[in-house]
């Protein structure tokens, strides 16, 4: 099939590439000109384990192409993806600008018909609005308003059908292409008919073993995203929460996590504890949901709940040092091993680092990062927290340059090149022996015998 992507973003690039991967002719549109000049020249704006490969084939074999041309785009494609990023606006609900730009640069050129699928994450109700917008620049074009009439007319005519992602960061390529579910909202007009089997036919090769596709009307299938998403913020919140109970209590969160998981109403995925959850998607469609559930006076108090301990949790690790060490960190040097906000990504957004760097530095420490694939953004990111190049911050280029020189350690993303330290070595480079672990890598016991202290999240803490 002929697919168009606006969109070259992280959801945007995955899908494209993935949709190219499976045979379809793949036209990627994009405004920003840096980006489809690197595209075009075998680069790649985001890591993500895989993606480079397919889509280096695809570019290859001519299956994906990369234009700033909308024109082009839209001319070019049976099916329209839409997967242009909508930020959090002031008020924290979703800023639909770049959805509702690109569903009118449609409007203008569409010719024939076109299945408009909203493949970003917008609120319950954006369908309607793309519909609109679309249908607003046909009518200024001189054709009917009511579809039913540019059937009749044979005029160019399209439908707008609901199609969330459902991919994790460091396992997208996976995720789409072994999808555990394919969720489609679509109406029940002549052409949300048509736009279904449309999508049904460019999904089949994703479920030739177990169809998994879900058809539903369009605002449910808008709402199941941030539903989903808002259910595994809200796993984490509640872990962490439970982590720094057991603290207090003496008990170990990771054998509550065994006892709890087992329980297979209950399962064991998004059930540990840590240092906060960040990223791309649910800091913002948690944001989105509250918003969204207040405007309609039906507030979802939970959300509250989740958002003001995630924003808590951030601090935790901060708050561990300064109980190890003090208010004033000046002199300590602290090597920081992880700064994206999960491993397998080179994505800051809402990283804890963030807050965690930032609150060490206004302290007087210094630190010395690494990061196996985030070097590069973390830079970006910092030289904006912290207004321009700080002198308390070196990055380095390994773990064990991270270590030169410093007093303590603290591991914030937990890559498996952090799995297996030799912690005799450790004890012998950290002028103070001491882990400060906000992802509880280790076992407490394996880190005692070396003669380090270690302080985890919620488990037997060694002094």
């Amino acid at each position: 099939m002929k697919v168009t992507v606006f969109g070259s973003g992280y959801v945007g690039l995955v899908t494209g590439a993935c949709l190219a991967d499976a045979g379809n002719h793949v036209v990627c549109v994009d405004v920003d000109e840096a980006k489809v000049a690197l595209l075009n020249n075998g680069g790649l704006p985001i890591y993500e384990p895989g993606l480079d490969d397919i889509v280096a084939a695809s570019r290859e074999a001519g299956r994906i192409e990369f234009t700033t041309d909308i024109a082009r785009g839209v001319d070019h494609a049976e099916v329209i993806f839409v997967a242009v990023g909508t930020p959090p606006d002031e008020n924290g609900s979703a800023d639909l600008k770049y959805v509702l730009a690109v569903a009118r640069s449609i409007g203008q050129h569409l010719t024939g018909f076109k299945v408009i699928a909203d493949k970003s994450t917008v609120p319950v109700g954006t369908g309607d609005l793309v519909a609109a917008a679309v249908a607003e620049e046909l009518v200024k074009r001189g054709y009917a308003a009511d579809a039913d009439e540019r059937i009749r007319l044979g005029q160019p005519d399209f439908t707008v059908v609901s199609n969330p992602e459902f991919l994790k960061e460091g396992a997208a390529v996976a995720d789409f292409s072994r999808p555990d579910r394919i969720v489609i909202g679509a109406d029940e007009t002549t052409s949300g008919r048509r736009g279904l089997e449309l999508m049904r036919y460019l999904y089949a090769p994703f479920t030739l073993n177990h169809d998994r596709t879900m058809v539903m009307d369009v605002r449910s299938a808008e709402l199941t995203k941030y539903a989903a998403n808002a259910m595994l913020a809200t796993r984490i919140s509640f872990m962490n929460e439970l982590a720094n109970l057991a603290e207090d209590l003496g008990a170990d969160i990771e054998l509550v996590r065994r006892g709890i998981g087992s329980d297979p109403r209950i399962g064991y995925s998004f059930l540990y504890a840590g240092t906060g959850y960040g990223g791309s998607c649910f800091p913002k469609d948690v944001s989105a949901l509250r918003r969204t559930a207040a405007d309609r006076g039906k507030p979802l108090r939970i959300l509250d709940a989740v958002e003001q301990a995630n924003e808590a949790q951030k601090e935790v690790l901060g708050a561990k040092i300064r109980t190890r060490f003090g208010d004033d960190l000046t002199g300590l040097t602290f090597a920081i091993w992880g700064l994206a906000f999960k491993p397998n990504t080179d994505d800051m957004r809402d990283a804890p680092s963030r807050v965690l760097i930032a609150d060490l530095l206004s302290r007087g420490a210094k630190v010395r990062a690494y990061d196996p694939v985030a070097m590069d953004e973390a830079k970006r990111v910092f030289a904006l927290d912290l207004n321009g190049a700080h002198d308390g911050i070196a990055f380095v280029d390994s773990k064990d340059a991270a270590i030169e020189g410093a007093d303590a350690l603290v591991i914030v993303t937990e890559w498996k090149a952090f799995r297996i330290p030799d912690f005799n070595a450790l004890a012998a480079r950290l002028s103070k022996k001491v882990i400060f672990d906000g992802r509880n890598m280790f076992e407490p016991t394996a880190v005692e015998e070396a003669g380090l202290s270690y302080f985890p999240i919620g488990r037997r803490q060694v002094n």
